[in-house]
């Protein structure tokens, strides 16, 4: 009798123990673009034209121009991303692409992807770049419907749910985003500012933008997930 309660005991410590924890991946080392590469259009003319993404006091940049993309090496699905950043200058323009596939598909510069803004007072809005994605409130949202699409020249906005989400100009901002199956959440400083889901796209490549505003990055983490935050 004794014997027979022990194996079950033991059974559950060595399941326990062989469980794997999901290991987050720092996709910035803070020392070099090791697992990136550039696309920067300009750079197609002029190899020796001025680099877009930068390594400055172990922080990665975003120098703005000449305007480009810097995309993982590596194809992600369901995970969660963790971004830390701050506009160093005059704030402007910049984004996040998941699911990033097919180069330059929209005006010969952003590759197929999902765009979560990071633009100044804008942080968390979805850009449609040759995929596509759902969100409630669709019509008060993305505007008339038959004006939707996902390539040039059509709505491709859909905004976020909040405002003032943002630290103030000079701060650390975080932005986590979550991307499992065809679902996509995102976070700006703990608020939930966005959600969608029957995303056309499940999977791709990360990409920073170099879209006109210098910022920096001091993390940019994924870690693997089965199934995203529940809502609170």
């Amino acid at each position: 009798m004794k014997f027979s309660v022990f194996i079950p005991i033991v059974f559950v410590f060595i399941a326990a123990c062989t469980t794997k924890v999901p290991t987050t991946q720092h996709l910035f080392n803070g020392h070099d673009l090791e697992g990136w590469y550039a696309d920067v259009p300009a750079a197609d003319e002029n190899p020796d034209t001025t680099k877009s993404f930068i390594i400055r006091d172990s922080l990665l940049v975003s120098l703005g121009d000449p305007r480009g993309h810097l995309i993982s090496d590596s194809v992600f699905q369901n995970y969660r991303l963790e971004v830390e950043y701050r506009f160093a200058g005059t704030p402007g323009n910049c984004g996040v692409l998941v699911h990033a596939s097919t180069p330059r598909a929209l005006y010969e510069m952003f590759p197929k992807s999902m765009e979560v803004q990071m633009q100044h007072t804008d942080a968390g809005d979805f850009w449609c770049i040759v995929e596509d994605i759902e969100v409630p409130n669709m019509l008060e949202r993305r505007g008339p419907k038959e004006e939707w699409g996902i390539t040039e020249g059509k709505k491709r906005r859909i905004l976020n749910l909040t405002d003032d989400s943002e630290k103030p100009l000079g701060e650390w901002n975080n932005m986590v985003v979550e991307c499992v199956a065809d679902t996509i959440k995102v976070w700006v400083n703990n608020d939930l500012v966005n959600y969608g889901y029957n995303c056309s796209a499940t999977k791709g490549r990360i990409a920073i933008q170099a879209e006109g505003s210098e910022v920096e990055f001091r993390k940019i983490d994924l870690t693997p997930i089965s199934q995203s935050t529940p809502f609170q």
